[in-house]
C-alpha cells in the first residue's frame, strides 16, 4: 500500500513566545501520527485540531527533554488519552519514549497534577519508555534512532528516523555538537533551531541563551551535506518577515532547499 508521510510542524516558537506555539511537530503517515514533544500547555489541543489531528490518531509519541515549553503539553495529552481511554473511545495503547531523567520528571509531573484515575493507566495502556543513547526502535514501520546531544544545559536526546526511504534528523533545540554528526551528516531533512537572524543576534541575544541563529544553521547544514533544512524554534517578533528573513540569511551558506515553516505548515516527506 501507497504510504503518503508528511511533516506537520505544529508550533515554531521558542520557550516565551505568544504570537505562535511552542516548537514541536507531528509525522502523519497516512492516519496515523507519531508526535514530537507538545509544547507548554493544553494549547497543543487547539494544534491538533486546527491540524486535523485526533488524539485516537496518536500512539507514539517523542519527549526529547524536560524543558516547560516541551514536557508540559505532554501532560495534558496524557490527561486526555487516559480519559479517552476511560471512556472506551481510545483504542490501543500510547506509547512515550524519552530519556530516563524526563521520564521520571513527566511521570512526577502527572501524579501530582492528575487525578488518581488517569494515573492508574500509566503502566496499563500508557507506557513511558526509557531510551538510551544509540539505541535503536521501531515507531509505525520506521526505524528511529536515539541520541544524546551533549548539552550542558538539560540532557536532551535528538533522532534520527527514516521514512518513505528518507533519513529525518532532529538535532533538538541547541546548537550543533560534534557527538551529533554521525546522525546529521548527508540526511535528507534537518531539523535545526535557529533563535533569530545573526543580523538580530544583539536584539535577542541566541549565544547567551545557548542558541544558534539562521546563519549558523546554514554554515551547517551545508557543511553537513544535507538536502532539506528546516528552521524552527524562533522568536516571534519577525513573523511577519521570519520566513524571507531566515531563509535569505541561512541562504548564503547552504544551497539546498530551506524551509522556515508557520505554525501549522506541512512539508511532504519525498
Amino acid at each position: 500500500m501507497k504510504t503518503n508521510t508528511e511533516l506537520i510542524i505544529l508550533g515554531t516558537g521558542n520557550a516565551m513566545v505568544t504570537r505562535c506555539y511552542n516548537t514541536c511537530f507531528a509525522i502523519r503517515k497516512n492516519e496515523a501520527c507519531l508526535l514530537v514533544d507538545a509544547g507548554g500547555g493544553n494549547g497543543i489541543f487547539r494544534q491538533l485540531e486546527d491540524a486535523g489531528i485526533s488524539v485516537s490518531q496518536i500512539h507514539h509519541l517523542i519527549l526529547t527533554h524536560a524543558h516547560s515549553d516541551h514536557i508540559l503539553g505532554v501532560v495534558w495529552l496524557v490527561r486526555k488519552v487516559a480519559a479517552a481511554m476511560l471512556a472506551g473511545k481510545y483504542e490501543g495503547d500510547f506509547h512515550i519514549y524519552c530519556h530516563k531523567e524526563a521520564g521520571e520528571a513527566l511521570y512526577t509531573i502527572c501524579s501530582v497534577t492528575l487525578a488518581g484515575k488517569f494515573m492508574k493507566c500509566i503502566g496499563e495502556r500508557i507506557f513511558i519508555h526509557t531510551v538510551k543513547d544509540a539505541q535503536c526502535v521501531e515507531i509505525m514501520d520506521m526505524p528511529v534512532t536515539f541520541f544524546d546531544i551533549g548539552s550542558t544545559k538539560m540532557k536532551q536526546f535528538g533522532f534520527r528516523l527514516v521514512a518513505e526511504g528518507k533519513a529525518v534528523t532532529c538535532l533538538g533545540d541547541e546548537p550543533f555538537y560534534e557527538c551529533e554528526r554521525i546522525y546529521a551528516e548527508g540526511c535528507d531533512y534537518l531539523l535545526c533551531e535557529a533563535f533569530c537572524t545573526y543580523r538580530d543576534r544583539e536584539i535577542f541575544k541566541p549565544y547567551e541563551k545557548h542558541h544558534s541563529t539562521a546563519l549558523d544553521a546554514g554554515k551547517l547544514a551545508q557543511e553537513l551535506s544535507v538536502k532539506n533544512l528546516i528552521l524552527y524554534h524562533t522568536e516571534d517578533k519577525t513573523l511577519e518577515r521570519r520566513k524571507e528573513l531566515y531563509t535569505e540569511e541561512a541562504a548564503q551558506f547552504f544551497k539546498g532547499n530551506i524551509f522556515v515553516p508557520d505554525d501549522l505548515e506541512r512539508i511532504s516527506i519525498t
